[in-house]
């Protein structure tokens, strides 16, 4: 079955990095489309940034130019790189993925998350 485990979240003061990173199994990880999205408490779950098979990239407005989605399929590993944090980006990270085709960045087009990796940033 589809398994999606996230690592590498953490707390750092604002203006620092952190990488996430999402191990995938049990799909075939090349072909489905992979997005990160983001839970604040008391706010709904938001995009983040996406990418889909072609290689299509979509981000939220709030982090373009700062966080970096990428892939590798051979080890069937998602990443992000989030630079310049600022503590509104203080949140639960979910990885996502779906096996639809087109790059999309609503959380609706997901189907198989999975279970989180907290991020804390301190001003």
């Amino acid at each position: 079955q589809v398994r999606l485990v996230e690592s590498g979240g953490g707390s750092v003061q604002a203006g620092g990095s952190l990488r996430l990173s999402c191990a995938a199994s049990g799909f075939t990880f090349s072909t489905y489309r992979m997005g990160w999205f983001r839970q604040a408490p008391g706010k709904e779950r938001e995009g983040v940034a996406t990418i889909n098979k072609y290689g299509t990239i979509i981000y939220a407005a709030s982090v373009k130019g700062r966080f970096t989605i990428s892939k590798d399929n051979a080890r069937n590993t998602l990443y992000l790189q989030m630079n310049r944090l600022k503590p509104e980006d203080t949140a639960m990270y979910y990885c996502a993925a779906d096996a639809g085709v087109r790059g999309v960045i609503c959380r609706s087009e997901y189907n198989y998350w999975g279970q989180g990796t907290q991020v804390t940033v301190s001003s």
